[in-house]
């Protein structure tokens, strides 16, 4: 897939992996515009980028959700590549009594799932003119396996992924539009600090497995370790879950 001349929304750009996505994108010749929650932190991160836009946007919000989408269509008349990222995690054991595991899921499902339903509906009849559109779901290795520490945010992107085979094999019928997942395993950002981020790879490497797939029509990427458990998880589920949650 050509990524050059392309007009680009991420969402959750202004840090982490949107950002080193969005530096890459830019760098291609690409118009990327970023989104997330805080202006401020996307001031700082297009302060630090080429042909980037920011758009302070709250996924979960339908006023602001539509906001945007009148804006891209007025201000870029296009969109190429969507790509979802923006997440939302909490760190804690089923067995907590002290947490509302229930409470902490509807919020993860809504950031990580249907969020990115919503704004892939909204987007879709601009994608459809595109003449070689996308759509990049960022999920994670826990789709897979799920992280004891992270149980509920583990679920939500194993909702994801589901979602994202089902769109891919629809749009294929129906359209050209490819749909991408992106499934990193432990990344060290700002997000994953709560759950031992420093402990995880970089975010560049992310960004970069991303442009390989791309570039390779990979539709389902499997980043650092995220292709070892995957393997096992094929051959044994129970030893995969043993090796993901090891020592936690």
């Amino acid at each position: 897939m050509n990524i050059t001349n392309k007009t680009i929304l991420i969402t959750g750009g202004g840090s982490g992996i949107g950002f080193e996505i969005a530096k890459l994108l830019s760098e291609k010749g690409n118009k990327v515009i970023i989104t997330g929650r805080s202006e401020e932190r996307l001031q700082k991160a297009i302060a630090k980028l080429h042909n980037v836009v920011a758009i302070a946007t709250d996924i979960n919000n339908p006023a602001a959700v539509n906001n945007l989408v009148a804006r891209v269509n007025n201000e870029f008349g296009a969109l190429d590549i969507l790509i979802n990222n923006a997440g939302q995690a909490y760190y804690f054991k089923l067995d907590d009594s002290n947490v509302n595991a229930a409470e902490k899921a509807a919020h993860e499902m809504q950031t990580n799932y249907i969020s990115v339903i919503n704004l892939t509906e909204m987007f879709l009849p601009l994608l459809k003119v595109s003449k070689e559109g996308a759509i990049v779901n960022v999920t994670s290795i826990v789709a897979f396996v799920p992280g004891i520490n992270i149980p509920t945010y583990a679920a939500s992107k194993a909702a994801l992924h589901s979602y994202s085979q089902a769109l891919r094999y629809t749009l294929a019928k129906s359209t050209d539009i490819k749909v991408f997942e992106l499934m990193p395993p432990l990344v060290n950002t700002e997000f994953s600090a709560g759950i031992g981020g420093e402990n995880g790879i970089p975010p560049q490497e992310v960004a970069d497995d991303l442009i390989k797939g791309f570039e390779k029509d990979e539709y389902e990427i499997h980043v650092g370790n995220t292709a070892n458990i995957y393997k096992l998880f094929l051959s044994s589920p129970q030893e995969a879950l043993n090796a993901l949650n090891q020592g936690r």
